[in-house]
């Protein structure tokens, strides 16, 4: 091209000019993941010493409730938005009986935060029988092996109650029940909670990259699986459906699960209702990312703030993410 040629040129847009320099960069991005967008998803199991590394989930942990309130308070320092709790208890049962008991490891793990931290951090309980059954299944399971529904609502509004006297300040049923936010929010009304907030695991998939949480909570289904409760990964408008049907039941505020896999999934809810959209970065995105980075074939630090901000570009205003406390750091440099 002649010097001619390019002075003509001269007026013609370039995206190149706003790319210079970091601090260019910085001043026009579109989108921005702060520490305060991010909940930190952590594990505490009754009757362990120390905490037990996750084979399959580098750095992730089943804490014991002291190595979790210290992980707690470090989370507070890095500034992130919260943490929402999964318990292991030492004995199951049919019912998931410790799921709701006044000394079950969560209701026990949520007492010692807020006492310690207070209103600092947000406490989200996840609300499921999952963790707590002998069978792996998120509710109670008739004699032919078949999730029951309605039984199972009055278990979740039970569990809602123990988690709100517990001290939670949000609580999240991730079971997929139909009618499950109903039944809590009328729980928790009738229990005096009714400042308590529901955050609804609205468009939870029954999806294959939950593999390393289901080591992390020792909860995997020990027959079938849960494509009969969970939501089809082909299906798109039936997410819309049901966030729609929790918002009308009640929910605050509403999460899709898994979420990279899902963009287009938390773009659409994001774009139709005007609560606040979570999504869940879930283990197995994790997992991806970590054996990946140990492999030598991506930059770690890089990857898991692309995938953040993916998400946040999406729709999601905030993300429960295993890398939280890390990820608030770097954002910090």
């Amino acid at each position: 091209m002649t010097s001619a040629q390019g002075g003509a040129n001269a007026g013609f847009a370039r995206g190149r000019r706003l790319r210079s320099t970091p601090a260019l960069r910085r001043l026009t991005a579109q989108t921005r993941v702060a520490p305060a967008d991010l909940v930190l998803p952590v594990f505490v199991k009754a009757g362990i010493s120390a905490p037990v590394p996750i084979g399959s989930m580098p750095g992730v942990v089943q804490h014991t409730p002291d190595s979790l309130r210290k992980a707690a308070h470090e989370a507070a320092e890095a500034g992130i938005g919260g943490l929402v709790l999964f318990g292991i208890p030492s004995d199951k049962d049919a019912v998931g009986s410790q799921a709701d008991a006044a000394d079950g490891i969560v209701n026990v793990a949520l007492r010692q935060l807020r006492d310690d931290l207070g209103d600092e951090l947000v406490l989200i309980a996840d609300l499921c029988l999952c963790e707590y059954t002998d069978h792996g299944h998120c509710g109670v399971v008739t004699p032919a092996g078949v999730v029951d529904n309605d039984p199972t609502l009055d278990r979740y509004a039970a569990v809602a109650i123990a988690q709100a006297q517990a001290g939670a300040h949000v609580i999240a049923p991730s079971g997929m029940m139909d009618g499950q936010v109903a039944a809590i929010r009328r729980a928790l009304d009738s229990g005096a909670f009714t400042e308590t907030p529901i955050l609804a695991y609205a468009a939870k998939y029954a999806s294959g990259f939950y593999g390393p949480f289901r080591e992390a909570a020792e909860g995997a289904p020990q027959f079938g699986d849960r494509s009969t409760y969970q939501m089809d990964p082909p299906n798109a408008d039936e997410a819309l459906r049901e966030v729609r049907q929790d918002l009308a039941e009640g929910a605050d505020a509403v999460m899709v699960k898994p979420a990279l896999p899902y963009l287009d999934i938390v773009a659409r809810v994001a774009d139709a209702v005007d609560v606040p959209v979570s999504a869940y970065q879930v283990s197995g995105e994790y997992a991806m990312v970590e054996a990946a980075a140990a492999n030598g074939w991506i930059d770690r630090e890089r990857a898991i703030l692309e995938t953040l901000t993916a998400i946040r570009r999406a729709g999601a205003g905030q993300v429960l993410t295993y890398w939280a406390v890390e990820a608030a750091r770097l954002l910090r440099r």
